[in-house]
């Protein structure tokens, strides 16, 4: 690919968008995080294209990644384009839908991380929501990490112990790397007592910490650090 990749996601946060850069980091892809870019013409461009001022599909929300003509939306849908052009997921169809079937899960698990801090409403601070969010939490920690990560715990046993998609690294692999990164900062505690119950996934997001490409993204610049504005987001009276 000759013109980089557009990324549009909001400047100031991880969020859905780092699925998508581990992705492009991993490929060597160039690509460009428009909204992040000085002067803040590319989140007056972000904004104008979700509005309408462009051709195709009209995009929800960011993340979506400017390929060529083509608008792309929705993180997992991203995600499964991109892999096939990068190496970055098997090329026969079962796998295919597999590694999607697993990045719409991942998907699942991250808006209920997010509802731990907003279960009444986006629109609301939480501040105007903690004893909601104390409860949700309460929930979260007990019965939904243990659950989702338990799940991923077994994909990955059945498929050999090292990944998630047929004995092979996947993007899914650096999305499962991306929640046991965001757990580990938004509930330290909780996440300390999942880690040997479920170590073939904690293993993985080793192993992706220490992939070349990946080692040299996560000191960068261009890695977000986790805040108290995205998904994961750490208020220690919500770590029960």
């Amino acid at each position: 690919m000759k013109a980089p990749y557009l990324l549009y996601y909001w400047p100031g946060i991880q969020g859905r968008g780092e699925l998508v850069r581990l992705a492009l980091e991993e490929a060597n892809a160039p690509y460009r995080d428009v909204a992040r870019e000085p002067g803040g013409q590319g989140m007056k461009e972000m904004l104008g294209i979700i509005g309408g001022s462009s051709k195709g599909l009209l995009p929800f929300a960011p993340p979506f990644l400017v390929a060529g003509k083509l608008t792309i939306a929705q993180t997992a849908n991203i995600l499964q384009w991109l892999a096939p052009r990068h190496g970055l997921v098997p090329d026969d169809e079962a796998s295919r839908l597999a590694a999607h079937q697993l990045q719409l899960t991942v998907a699942d698990f991250l808006v209920e991380a997010h509802d731990t801090h907003h279960p009444v409403g986006s629109g609301l601070y939480y501040e105007d929501q903690k004893p909601e969010s104390k409860r949700r939490s309460a929930g979260f920690v007990k019965e939904r990490i243990p659950k989702y990560l338990g799940y991923f715990e077994n994909v990955l046993a059945r498929g050999g112990g090292k990944y998630a998609v047929k004995k092979r690294f996947t993007y899914v692999d650096l999305s499962l790397f991306q929640i046991v990164a965001g757990l580990t900062y938004a509930f330290p505690k909780a996440t300390a007592r999942q880690k040997k119950k479920h170590p073939l996934l904690f293993a993985l997001h080793d192993r992706v910490a220490e992939r070349p490409r990946i080692n040299a993204y996560l000191p960068s610049p261009r890695r977000l650090p986790f805040n108290e504005h995205g998904i994961f987001r750490r208020y220690p009276e919500l770590d029960l």
